[in-house]
Parts: structure tokens; sequence; C-alpha cells
């Protein structure tokens, strides 16, 4: 019993000592054997600690130390990977936490700043009199399951092909197409003459644009790459590399599921480029039914969330930047798995804020453990 009655009082007194402190205890729910807290509540009730502001109010405005934390809703700022999606990151979560997997520091400033100057750079972008859309019907969110053709007339009302499709970026994504098997469990193979084909696109798109240059100098600054050679090898993998999606086979690349489009139990899988889209549409094998958003540029690119059915197998929302040259579509979806892979990426075009998410592929990986893309997209704003 002694002992017992002396634990009992040393207990007591250590509370005592640290009734009126925040020490050791910032972010802690109401406790009333205290005479003060220390969360976010006190400010609202006016019973906050006297050491509060200086322990824990700078300390919960900061990602310092936080970086991957549960989420915890009396935090008044966030520093997970979520909290860009939620727009409640700290003020320095890009800073201290969201490098990628790169290892590189890239600000969320920095990404829209690049996504400007490509923006800019895009001169091999179509132009108002080179492409006519015609949208139609604008569905809401709850009915793009319908599965319903409301729209009695193509979406591609003209496209310039002999000027667009000529041109070497355009030429050597057109090659790529016809490459992929678009049923999953259906294993792919690539002839000498296709593997050139991904080496010209990359070439062309990358190395011979301006706007390539310009996405790899970032990277370069950054130390992401440190030779335009491991800069073309990292994307080939990335994006050409195979892994399965369905019962072992190699069957699939994030290439092919972005901008060729797949089918996976029984529905349209990917499938986020306009290129691809106008010409299945033209050829007949693809029929517009809808759109659930059209982004607010008033010229290209823009973008679009369309419904539609390929071939007997329906999309839900297919959304696509629309009217981009293809070393644009490539650079930006390049350019947000590298810095925010698997994440919300926030770019600007033109002023106005555009959002990539990519996924990453993560039951298989190429080189030392880096992973393949698995998809990327715009979302709507």
């Amino acid at each position: 019993m002694k002992v017992a009655a002396i634990l009992l009082l040393c207990m007591a007194l250590f509370h005592q000592g640290h009734s009126n402190s925040c020490q050791g205890r910032c972010g802690s729910g109401i406790d009333s054997s205290y005479s003060c807290q220390c969360n976010t509540a006190c400010e609202r009730y006016n019973d906050c600690c006297s050491d509060y502001y200086t322990l824990c109010k700078e300390a919960a405005l900061s990602c310092n130390g936080r970086c991957g934390e549960s989420y915890n809703a009396q935090n008044p700022c966030h520093c997970n990977s979520l909290c860009p999606q939620y727009n409640n990151c700290c003020s320095d979560y890009s800073t201290l936490c969201d490098a990628g997997d790169s290892g590189a520091t890239i600000t969320d400033a920095e990404i829209k700043s690049l996504s400007e100057t490509l923006f800019a750079l895009d001169t091999n972008k179509a132009s108002a009199s080179q492409l006519t859309l015609d949208p139609q019907a604008l569905v809401a969110d709850s009915q793009t399951g319908s599965q319903s053709d409301l729209s009695s007339r193509p979406l591609y009302k003209y496209v310039d092909e002999n000027t667009l499709f000529s041109r070497p970026t355009y030429a050597a994504l057109l090659n790529l197409f016809d490459n992929y098997k678009r049923i999953t469990g259906q294993a792919e193979s690539f002839t000498s003459q296709q593997l050139t084909e991904q080496d010209t696109f990359l070439k062309e798109t990358m190395l011979n644009t301006q706007l390539g240059r310009e996405l790899f100098a970032f990277l370069y600054t950054k130390g992401v790459y440190k030779s335009e050679a491991e800069f073309i090898e990292d994307l080939k993998n990335m994006w050409f590399g195979l892994y399965s999606r369905y019962n072992g086979a190699m069957d699939s690349s994030g290439f092919e599921h972005i901008f060729a489009g797949e089918i996976k139990g029984g529905k349209v899988s990917g499938f986020h480029n306009w290129i691809r889209f106008y010409l299945l549409e033209k050829q007949g094998e693809l029929n517009y039914y809808s759109h659930s958003f059209n982004g607010p540029w008033s010229g290209y690119p823009d973008v679009l969330g369309l419904q539609f059915h390929w071939d007997g197998y329906y999309k839900q929302v297919g959304s696509a930047v629309i009217g981009c040259s293809p070393e644009f579509d490539f650079a930006l979806y390049s350019l947000c798995y590298i810095a925010r892979p698997g994440k919300y990426c926030y770019l600007s075009l033109g002023g106005t804020q555009l959002i990539l998410q990519t996924y990453t592929w993560d039951n298989s990986s190429y080189g030392n453990g880096k992973k393949y893309i698995g998809s990327a997209y715009p979302v709507s704003m």
C-alpha cells in the first residue's frame, strides 16, 4: 500500500506540474483534468495553455516532422498525400514532403510555372481553323453510367489532317496505335520495326521539339536525370515497358492504356487521347454519346470528359486534353508522373488550373525498383 500511495502521489505531482503547459500535449483531445487545453478548439473556448501558441500553433501550421502523418481533423492543415486533393495542405507541404519517387524536391509552384511554359511552347497544337468540335449533349455526373446515346452526330466535326498529321510528332504517334491488342490478357510482343517506332516517338516529341527539351532541362536542373540518354531511356521504360493487367500475360503498358486504350472486364479502360478518339470515330468504330464536363479554355488545348462506345464496349468517363500536340500531351503526363506519382498534379494552362491524376503500377517494376505508369488523365474541376 505504501508503494502504491507513493506512485499515486508522484503521478499527481507530475500532472500538476504540467497542467498549465502544452508540453507533449499538442493536438491532444479535450481533457477536463487539465486546467487548460492544447488543441484548436481551445482558441474557440478561450482555454488554451499559455504556451499553446509557442509550442503548438507554429508546429501545427508546418509539415516539419509531419510528412505522411495520419489525418487528424483537429490540425489546421495537413501533411499527407491526400491534402492536395482536399486543398488543406500546410504551406510548406510541397517543399518538405512532396518530392515524388525521383527524390528531387519539385514544388507545386514549379510544376505550375513549367506547365505554363510548355503551354506557351505548344506551337504544334491545333488552331480553331484546324479543329472543330460538336459536343452536343452535356450530362450530369449521375448520368454517365446510363449508356444513353444523346448525341446524334460525331464529336469531331472537322480536323485538318493534311496539316496536323503530316507534322513529325503527330506522324510518330499515329504509327504506334496499331501496335497493340486492345483486350487485356492477350500478351503484347513488338517487332523490331515497332520498337523503332517507339524510339522515333520519344525522339520526335522529347528531343526534336523545344517543348520536350524544356521538360528535360527542368528535370536535369532538379537532378532527376543526368543526361538526355538517361531521360529517354527512363521514359521508354516507364511508358512502353510491358506488365500484366490480367492473368499473368504481359498485356499492357502505360502508353497503351492512356494513349491507345484497352478493354478489360467488358469495359473500355484508359483511352485518354483525342487523336485516337478522332481516328476511331472517323472509321466508324467509336460512337460518341455525351460529355460530362468541358474545360474553361476558349481555344485549344481544352479538356472534355467523354462518354462513348468503342466497338461495343462502353467508357463512362474518358477525359482527354483536346487539340494539343502529341508532345504536349506526353510531356504533361510525364512531368506529373515523375513529380507526383499516384497523386493529384496541379498544372496551370493560360492562367487556368488543370488537375491531372496519375497512378503507379505497383505489381511489377523496372530498373532499381521504379514503377511503371498505371494511368493518368485530367479530372473535372
